[in-house]
Order: C-alpha cells, then sequence, then structure tokens
C-alpha cells in the first residue's frame, strides 16, 4: 500500500495544537463565554483604561529611550572603534538570552532603597530614609526596561551599518562634509529600517512585559500583564483576565505584523546592496 503524503507530520502537528493551539482556544473560549460579558465589564472598567494607559505610556517611553540609547551605541560601535568595541558588540548577543528580571535586580542593587547610591546618599546627608525612590515608579521601570531592550534596537542597527561602505564615509568626509551632515546624509538614511525594526519589536516587548514591573513591585503601576496575572491568580475572574490577555494579544499582533514587514524591507535592501 502506498505510504500517505505528509503522513509524517501529524504528530507534530498533534503536539503543536495540544501544546499552543488548544491552550489558544480556550483563552478565546473563556474570553467569550457569557456572549461577550466579560469585554463589556473589562471595557467598562476604570483599572483596565488606567492599566492600559500606564501599558502605553511605559512602552513608549521605553521604546523612545531604547532608540536613542541604542542608535548613540550603535553609531559608536559602527564608526568609531574603540579598544574593547568588538567585545562590548558580542556581548550584546549574549544580553539578548538574559531574563529581564535580572537587569531589575541589579538597579535594585545600585538604585534601590538599601542600594550602593542610597546609603551613600544617606551617609553624605545623614538623612535617615533613602532619599531615593525613583526605582519604585514608572520612571524607575522604563529605566529598566530601556537598559534591557536597547540592545534589541542596536543589533539591527549594526547589521543595517555593516551594509554602509566605510569608503563612502570617508570619502564625504574628505570633501569637507562634517560628521553631522556625513550622519544625517548616509548613516541615518541606511538606518531608517532598522529602526523602524527594532522600535516596533521594543514596542510589543514593552507593552507584554511582567517580570520587571512585578520584580521591582512599583505602585500604581498596573499595566495589561500585571492586571491580567491580578484578575487570574488572585481573583480568580479568568473570563475577565482571558478578555484583556485577547486584548494584548492583539496589540502584540499588530506590532509583530509591524516588525516583519519592516525586517522584509531591511532584508531587501541589504539583499540590494549587495
Amino acid at each position: 500500500m502506498r505510504p500517505v503524503t505528509g503522513a509524517w507530520a501529524l504528530p507534530p502537528a498533534l503536539v503543536l495544537g495540544g501544546i499552543f493551539f488548544f491552550p489558544l482556544f480556550e483563552l478565546l473560549r473563556q474570553s467569550f463565554d457569557g456572549s461577550g460579558r466579560y469585554y463589556l465589564q473589562v471595557f467598562r472598567s476604570p483599572i483596565f483604561l488606567s492599566s492600559l494607559g500606564h501599558t502605553l505610556q511605559i512602552g513608549l517611553l521605553s521604546t523612545v529611550g531604547c532608540l536613542m540609547l541604542g542608535s548613540v551605541l550603535a553609531v559608536l560601535l559602527a564608526f568609531a572603534p574603540f579598544p574593547g568595541a568588538g567585545a562590548i558588540s558580542r556581548f550584546i548577543d549574549v544580553f539578548l538570552a538574559y531574563p529581564s528580571f535580572l537587569i531589575a535586580l541589579s538597579l535594585t542593587f545600585i538604585y534601590g532603597a538599601a542600594g550602593i547610591l542610597n546609603e551613600s546618599l544617606m551617609r553624605l546627608l545623614h538623612a535617615g530614609n533613602p532619599p531615593l525612590r525613583f526605582l519604585y515608579t514608572t520612571a524607575g521601570v522604563v529605566l529598566a526596561e530601556t537598559t534591557f531592550y536597547t540592545p534589541f534596537v542596536m543589533r539591527p542597527l549594526l547589521a543595517a551599518f555593516s551594509t554602509i561602505d566605510s569608503s563612502h564615509v570617508e570619502m564625504a568626509l574628505s570633501l569637507g562634509g562634517s560628521p553631522r551632515q556625513v550622519l544625517r546624509e548616509i548613516i541615518l538614511p541606511a538606518a531608517v529600517p532598522a529602526l523602524l525594526a527594532g522600535s516596533s519589536l521594543c514596542l510589543m516587548l514593552t507593552l507584554n512585559e511582567f517580570g520587571i514591573i512585578f520584580y521591582l513591585g512599583a505602585k500604581g503601576v498596573i499595566t495589561l500583564p500585571m492586571l491580567i496575572y491580578g484578575k487570574a491568580i488572585q481573583e480568580f475572574q479568568l473570563g475577565q483576565a482571558s478578555a484583556i490577555a485577547v486584548v494584548s494579544i492583539a496589540l502584540s499582533l499588530i506590532l509583530y505584523s509591524l516588525y516583519l514587514g519592516f525586517s522584509r524591507r531591511m532584508e531587501h535592501r541589504n539583499a540590494f546592496l549587495h
């Protein structure tokens, strides 16, 4: 008997369906249980609107911070090499594998209530309480997320900068062009697709960040992931938690589609240049 074509794909498909599609289906089923009642409860809830605002605020501020810091560092590594630049570039790849809560832990050692900086200031000012408490606010969350997600901007930028012919930069400088003109007319046009790809990826990741906010315990900073955790684990409101999760997934899919589009544009540009 002739074997069925493609039958080998059935077991992996069943495993994939069991570990991914079935939980996603259950999430959708839970969220729509009650004829959309959970969505009405969520959208009318002030805490949902507040958490959505916090999520967008933190995501946008962190993304802007990543773009600013990542662009400066990528330009320095690519066009102003210095001793140790190669080691830093390799460290970026390793840094991408770190869990995000380690950044929050590291910042706690520096800026926390019992951190190095607060301990030093308390001795210097003879203060009884830590003078710096920003780490447990929105500003602290933005600082931690900017620190952690900046390499996600640097990596596509460094890849884009590697396609620029260094002789073009040297020729522009030799003809009297200032570094600012070279940056504006040669480097930045090549970096636009990478900046768009990196920013959409950073925004998607920061909107879904949970570990940093949970570890810092920032007071009053409730984002969508934190709200989902509270509804599901603390209040056991699985229907509302599922509805909020569906909204979060929809936002992530939109941003991921933008990231894929910008990444393809960057790949096509790199292929054309090569």
